[in-house]
C-alpha cells in the first residue's frame, strides 16, 4: 500500500495493527530518516554503533496546500523504537546537537548480586545516549523509545538492562 495522509482525527474501533515484514528494521550505524524508520521497532546489531536521530522540524503547515500536503518536512510525533539485539560496548543514540533529550531511562539488573535499578533523567544540555553493555546498560533485549516531541526536545522512554555487579550509572551526556 502506498503512502496515505490523513488531515483529521482517525478514529479505529477494532485498533490498528502495525505488523509484517516492514514493521521492524535492521540498523548499525548512521543518520535515521523519518521515512524509513518512524514507527518502526530498529534491531541494532552493532555494539559501538554510532545512531544520528533526524534533525526535528517543527515547521507550520503549508501554506498552500496545509495539513494535507504529504511533502510538508514537519516531523513532530516521529517516534523510533531500539531494540538491542547485540550487546552494547560503546553504542550512542545521538541528536543533532541543536536537539536534546526529556525524559528518563531505567537502567535495570540482571545479575543477582546487584539489586539496584536506577531511573536516570537528562540534564538540559544532553544530546547523546550512550550504552555499554553495563553499568549503563545496553545488554540484549534493551529497548529505547525516542519521539519529536518539540523544537528541539525529543522524549526518552526507556529500559536498558546491565548484566554486570558494578553500579548503574547514568547514559546521558552531552556531545
Amino acid at each position: 500500500m502506498a503512502k496515505t495522509t490523513f488531515s483529521g482525527p482517525v478514529q479505529s474501533l477494532n485498533g490498528f495493527i502495525g505488523a509484517g515484514i516492514g514493521a521492524t528494521k535492521d540498523f548499525t550505524s548512521g543518520t535515521l530518516t523519518v521515512a524509513d524508520y518512524a514507527g518502526r521497532v530498529i534491531k541494532v546489531n552493532d555494539a559501538d554503533g554510532k545512531i544520528t536521530l533526524p534533525t526535528i522540524n517543527a515547521s507550520a503547515d503549508s501554506a498552500v496546500a496545509g495539513p494535507n500536503d504529504v511533502n510538508n518536512p514537519n516531523n513532530l510525533g516521529a517516534t523510533f523504537t531500539f531494540f538491542i539485539e547485540t550487546a552494547a560496548t560503546d553504542l550512542d543514540i545521538k541528536t543533532d546537537g541543536t536537539d536534546k533529550f526529556y525524559g528518563a531511562i531505567t537502567v535495570a539488573s540482571t545479575n543477582a548480586t546487584t539489586a539496584a535499578n536506577n531511573v536516570f533523567v537528562p540534564a538540559a544540555t544532553n544530546d547523546v545516549i550512550t550504552l555499554n553493555g553495563t553499568t549503563k546498560g545496553g545488554a540484549v533485549g534493551s529497548v529505547i523509545k525516542v519521539t519529536a516531541i518539540d523544537t528541539a526536545k525529543y522524549l526518552v522512554e526507556g529500559l536498558t538492562l546491565q548484566n554486570t555487579s558494578g553500579a548503574n550509572v547514568t547514559p546521558f551526556a552531552d556531545a
